[in-house]
């Protein structure tokens, strides 16, 4: 490893508070925005403007989608995989000379795939489709293929976000296999992750594997964490999920997955009432918890900018009456 790439491992685990044998810290929280549809149009001079005078100073941008009908939908900030090395330089230094600090990427590449799957479970993303046809000569045609396509889009993700300087990206439990248990498809994506693993370790990166969909929950996703064999390069993301706070109750859901939980998580509208926030900050708090949360709300306002300032207020004070 070069000591370009050991510096930026070294100030990601201290940034992460992973670095071995370092005193534990109060819970920073620091406040972010999900770009995936508050910035949906805007560009980078739009998100630096933007959350700088909202006072936000942490930003995960939203990767391209695969629609249904397997057409692209890109985000104007242009941070893809076929963003020029040039380009990525470039959008490292806006963000390095700005209050604005890019942490994370949020792919929508999904693990596992199956020929017998229907919907996201029978496609790999429009860049898979495309790395793997430009290597292979052909595009992925079962699912096999499909998942050899994401992992090689999961690992040029990495790339990028450490081109671009970010340290993670979001990647997706898929649904169920169909007409197997579900701990195939838990021992799956474990299997998938360990794949890529090794990549994200030599970037100095992180894979935030984010408890979504039905395989999603808390138990699910410990379940692949503990097949996962490098819990460094692989955490899980909470997603302030309802499910994840009863039956069992949050703390005790947190108890379970908090030495593999990722620096990074997403949260809603913290208007809305029904999620048990100042129980789950106070829980995390508890545990020192050092990371970034990030605000992903497709709520319709007036002004975005004001409401994410105000948002950020709300968060503020809920950090402030844990800790």
């Amino acid at each position: 490893m070069s000591g370009e790439l050991a510096m930026t491992r070294r100030e990601w685990l201290a940034g992460a508070g992973l670095m071995l044998g370092a005193p534990a810290k109060k819970a920073k929280f620091r406040f972010g925005l999900a770009t995936y549809e508050w910035g949906k149009d805007w560009d980078i001079p739009a998100i630096l403007k933007n959350l700088t005078t909202a006072k936000v100073h942490a930003v995960e941008l939203k990767t391209v989608i695969t629609q249904r009908d397997l057409s692209a939908l890109r985000y104007p900030h242009g941070v893809e995989l076929d963003l020029p090395k040039s380009a990525r330089a470039e959008v490292k230094k806006r963000f390095k000379d700005s209050p604005v600090e890019l942490v994370s990427l949020a792919t929508s590449e999904h693990f596992p795939y199956s020929d017998g799957a229907k919907g996201w479970g029978a496609m790999a993303t429009v860049d898979g489709v495309r790395l793997y046809t430009e290597k292979h000569g052909k595009a992925p045609y079962n699912g096999e293929s499909r998942t050899e396509a994401t992992r090689e889009a999961v690992k040029a993700f990495l790339q990028l976000s450490h081109d671009v300087g970010s340290k993670f990206i979001r990647v997706l439990p898929n649904d169920w296999l169909p007409e197997f248990p579900h701990e195939k498809t838990l021992d799956k994506i474990a299997e998938d992750l360990n794949a890529v693993a090794q990549t994200a370790r030599d970037l100095g990166q992180q894979i935030a594997l984010e408890a979504h969909t039905a395989p999603g929950t808390l138990p699910n996703m410990k379940y692949v964490m503990d097949r996962v064999k490098d819990k460094k390069a692989v955490g899980i993301r909470l997603n302030s999920e309802l499910r994840n706070t009863v039956d069992p109750s949050f703390e005790e859901q947190w108890e379970m997955v908090k030495d593999v939980a990722s620096p990074t998580m997403h949260i809603h509208n913290l208007k809305t009432p029904g999620y048990p926030y100042q129980r789950v900050v106070q829980a995390m708090a508890k545990d020192g918890w050092d990371g970034w949360v990030f605000l992903e709300v497709s709520d319709k306002v007036d002004d975005r900018v004001a409401a994410l300032a105000e948002q950020r207020e709300l968060w503020e004070k809920l950090v402030a009456a844990a800790v």
